[in-house]
């Protein structure tokens, strides 16, 4: 049955593949450093997302993919939805595939599934393996043949195949009927360069299709940036076997991502590639898989990105408030994602009235307070401030808006202190640099005062704000500093600082271990700057520790 045909709901089971080469292709990405551990933990995160296929590694040509398959051998991987695939290449010329230590280790590595790469362009196997058209053919023949006699499933990779197919179509061809006529369930055509657009691709697999009536799929790199578009247009001209890498990780710039895909495919085509329910875990899965190889999530990714519902336009925010369709591709919350509007300069009313239903304040019935925070916004913004990434600051200035309602800075609940003065003095010692911070708050009308040492004037600052506030504020004592970015803004005029004397933009992110703000602070002087994100942090820690559990 063609996918293109299969009625809405109905489980495609193995009419159509969703085969990830995370672990083999993705690894290959600058930076990406898969342990064993990892590999592990990446192949059940995959597995619980409900794809049909992970391709491992090439046991046998690298220690750590040989060890994997063994480990998952020994019983460490129990997968659910997944088979398990080994990657290799077929026997060299001029031997047997049993004679081959690299067919061998394929066996050896005990997964049902293999999938061979081979050439597919005759430029690359006159000159890279130095053979004939004959011969690849015969290597890809026999090691197919042998690998299905031991009893494993076989996919064809045709490496090169859309450029060999433009150089020599009957080259490509002869080299896809040998597979299959061999025993290989899929042909594979492979944009192994990166460099095909997605009307090309469309072309020629329907093409290849109709020639030869093969069970074709696609393998796409993003050279082009057309990856995912490549991939889809494959599928839609026929390919019913996709190859994809967890958040496009992979060579150069990459493989075709995953998570847009399948998001594609399923809201987009009406295909059901995943077990029901399973779409709503691509957000939370392309975030754990990006932890895993160390890599912070690509905010804009599509469909999964946190920015990828983010709304920042008040004509935007004025429709969605109407119908969040009307700005929105699809409701976020399929995927496991969510809408978020942007208050900045750009805001208006509507946009402002969205973002406290998002933060849990309800600012509809309150017109004069939108009409401050939209005032104050665009003035602060005006001089450097950014609250698009401080959403904690945000709410501090909404619910100052709001006073009156018994969280506004009258009652405490903001600001739990009074600064009565800070001072920082900062020392070398012998070229050892000692950072020295005194602050003077009135705390519940004490004057209290505290000194504290920190390698640097902002770590000091927050440990004599701790120093004064923790014994009367001991949720303070939970509260970590867990990032700190500094920015100098551009000058905007003639007449304006440079370099050294610029404004400074301070982004600081805090955590409780139960979740996590950011705060902003803007100044001519860095410290001041960080000073003012740091008070707005405690007093945020402050608020969470005030309000129900369920609203924090």
């Amino acid at each position: 049955m063609s996918p293109r045909t299969v009625p809405a709901g109905t489980p495609l089971g193995d009419d159509f593949h969703v085969f990830d080469t995370t672990l083999r292709d993705g690894a290959q990405r600058e930076g990406i450093s898969y342990s064993v551990a990892d590999k592990l933990a990446v192949a059940r995160q995959l597995d619980a997302l409900g794809v049909g296929y992970i391709e491992g590694g090439w046991p046998g040509a690298l220690p750590k993919d040989t060890e994997f398959f063994a480990r998952a051998a020994a019983g460490e991987l129990t997968l659910r939805h997944a088979a398990l695939v080994a990657f290799g290449a077929t026997r060299k010329a001029g031997t047997t595939a049993d004679r081959d230590p690299q067919v061998r280790a394929l066996l050896d590595a005990q997964a049902p599934v293999v999938t061979l790469v081979a050439k597919s362009d005759r430029r690359h196997i006159e000159r890279a393996l130095r053979t004939d058209v004959t011969e690849n053919c015969a290597m890809v023949a026999d090691t197919v043949a042998f690998l299905r006699a031991e009893g494993r499933r076989v996919f064809l990779d045709a490496e090169h195949f859309f450029d060999g197919y433009r150089f020599d179509p009957d080259t490509a061809l002869r080299v896809l009927d040998a597979a299959v006529t061999a025993g290989a369930d899929v042909a594979v055509l492979c944009d192994t360069n990166g460099g095909m657009l997605p009307l090309g691709i469309a072309e020629v697999v329907a093409q290849v299709k109709d020639r030869t009536g093969f069970r074709l799929g696609i393998h796409c790199q993003d050279d082009t940036g057309c990856a995912v578009a490549n991939s889809v247009a494959a599928v839609q001209a026929g390919a019913t076997h996709v190859q994809c890498t967890a958040n496009g990780y992979g060579e150069r710039a990459g493989n075709a991502d995953l998570f847009a895909v399948v998001g594609n495919l399923v809201t987009k085509l009406g295909m059901p590639v995943l077990p029901h329910g399973a779409l709503a875990e691509l957000t939370r899965t392309s975030h754990a898989l990006a932890e895993i190889a160390n890599i912070a999530p690509d905010t804009h990714q599509a469909y999964v990105g946190v920015a990828a519902f983010a709304h920042k336009a008040g004509l935007h925010a004025s429709a969605i408030k109407v119908d969040p369709e009307l700005y929105n591709h699809m409701d976020p919350v399929e995927v496991g994602n969510g809408q978020r509007v942007l208050v900045t300069e750009m805001a208006g009313r509507a946009s402002v009235e969205l973002k406290g239903v998002e933060l849990g304040l309800d600012l509809a019935g309150r017109p004069d307070a939108v009409t401050s925070v939209v005032g104050t916004v665009k003035e602060r913004e005006a001089q450097g401030w950014s609250f698009e990434a401080a959403d904690a600051s945000l709410e501090l200035l909404m619910r100052a808006a709001l006073k009156g309602t018994g969280l506004g800075d009258e009652d405490g609940a903001v600001l739990p202190f009074t600064l009565e003065s800070y001072r920082v003095l900062i020392e070398n010692r012998g070229g050892e640099v000692i950072c020295e911070a005194t602050v003077k708050l009135v705390v519940d009308g004490e004057r209290i005062i505290a000194t504290r040492e920190g390698n640097g004037p902002v770590n000091a600052l927050d440990a004599a704000l701790r120093a004064a506030l923790t014994p009367s504020r001991p949720w303070l004592a939970d509260v970590e500093l867990s990032d700190f970015k500094v920015r100098l803004l551009a000058p905007q005029g003639e007449g304006e600082t440079r370099g050294t004397d610029a404004v400074t933009r301070v982004l600081v992110e805090s955590t409780d271990g139960a979740g996590s703000w950011t705060t902003v602070g803007v100044h001519g002087n860095v410290v001041e700057a960080s000073w003012l994100a740091l008070v707005d942090a405690v007093a945020y820690a402050g608020l969470r520790t005030a309000l129900p559990a369920g609203v924090r």
